[in-house]
């Protein structure tokens, strides 16, 4: 089982306020059409930690992606390559 750090991109519908973010603080957030998209460094057990508060906190999950070294959450992530 590999437990080194990813960059994690996970995706939720609905905008996020600034006391559910704050649930999320490893976390960066941002918003893109009527989803907040959540980025960060995380291993493994950080991870799960996070889906069990969006669990927890009733959010409606729609994507968990680890990143490529190449995609960092700085670059769009959001439109395929050319």
């Amino acid at each position: 089982m590999d437990l080194a750090p990813a960059h994690y991109k996970i995706r939720i519908k609905g905008h996020l306020g600034p006391t559910v973010l704050s649930a999320f603080p490893a976390m960066a957030a941002r918003r893109s059409g009527g989803q907040t998209v959540l980025t960060g460094l995380l291993d493994q057990p950080a991870l799960y930690g996070v889906l069990a508060e969006i669990e927890a906190l009733g959010l409606d999950l729609l994507e968990v992606r680890q990143l490529t070294p190449e995609r960092t959450p700085a670059e769009p992530c959001d439109r395929p390559s050319s």
